[in-house]
């Protein structure tokens, strides 16, 4: 397989498995607590990479290990809590539109703080998605007033942290393969998850005899395994063999999944919505134009 057909492999798969996770967060969040998601699901991804690949830190440099940290947190640690949250408040679907905006942030994070090119047309695409996102927001709001459209900002701080991390991939662990990176980031977050963890009341209340609790442990075994062990390879693989912002592009494969996943679960979007989704896709197709 050439280069560039592994580059649309692993974006395909990619939009598969993530776009499969909104409704896997949501499900799971039936039966625990958004804290207990975050914290468990690192947990559940970190015993999982270190059982199959505790050699891959042998290749992690003392010079790597700043960025792992980073990356760790910006990437993985932050996000998990905030999209956790924000799908307690909004839909599913609304939440893996919102982001798309990881394409735009990477761009331009990539641009002011790692000195990547920037195009004219690319900021055309920036100013596009972001109409998309105000007119996705606020006609939710409107449609659904019992939806708090105030935790969409959680989303956009979330992709801000993907695109930071996205970034320092390509520029400083550029050298260091996909799989050492990932093990790197889960090993440094057992610690913080558990603490997080053992602050909730998962330990005082767990029983075997709970189905609810038993039914959302199985779905975090998957959405920790799968969703996020497996596919952060993968991304970091793709973010090796491309370059950040095509490896982004990902976020507007997702929603495709996500909607229809979401739909079956009795979620509805009004035409509106769908319409602004498709300006936020073309802001960011615009953003990943290369000529």
């Amino acid at each position: 397989m050439s280069n560039q057909q592994q580059k649309w492999f692993y974006l395909c798969l990619l939009s598969l498995v993530w776009g499969s996770s909104f409704i896997l967060m949501k499900k799971a969040l039936l039966g625990v607590t958004p804290i207990q998601l975050g914290a468990l699901r690192m947990l559940f991804t970190a015993i999982f990479l270190l059982s199959v690949a505790p050699k891959s830190l042998k290749k992690i440099q003392k010079k790597h290990y700043k960025y792992i940290v980073y990356t760790a947190l910006l990437g993985t640690f932050i996000p998990g809590f905030l999209f956790a949250f924000a799908i307690t408040s909004i839909d599913s679907s609304i939440v893996s539109i919102l982001n798309s905006l990881t394409p735009f942030n990477t761009l331009i994070f990539g641009a002011i703080v790692f000195g990547f090119g920037f195009k004219r047309t690319q900021l055309y695409g920036i100013l596009i998605g972001l109409i998309g996102t105000l007119i996705l927001i606020l006609k939710g709001a409107a449609l659904n007033p019992n939806q708090n459209y105030w935790f969409a900002l959680l989303i956009i701080v979330a992709s801000v942290g993907y695109a930071f991390n996205a970034n320092m991939v390509k520029k400083y662990l550029n050298d260091l393969n996909a799989l050492s990176i990932v093990t790197g980031n889960f090993l440094l977050l057992i610690i913080p998850a558990f603490v997080v963890l053992a602050f909730t009341d998962f330990f005082s209340t767990f029983s075997f005899q709970n189905e609810v609790l038993m039914q959302s442990l199985g779905y975090l075994a998957i959405l920790s395994i799968v969703g996020t062990g497996i596919a952060k390879t993968i991304y970091n693989k793709l973010v090796h063999i491309s370059d950040p912002v095509f490896s982004s592009s990902v976020t507007y494969l997702i929603p495709l999944v996500a909607i229809f996943w979401g739909m079956l679960d009795g979620e509805k979007l009004s035409p509106l919505q769908i319409f602004a989704g498709i300006i936020i896709l073309l802001g960011v197709y615009l953003v990943n134009k290369k000529k």
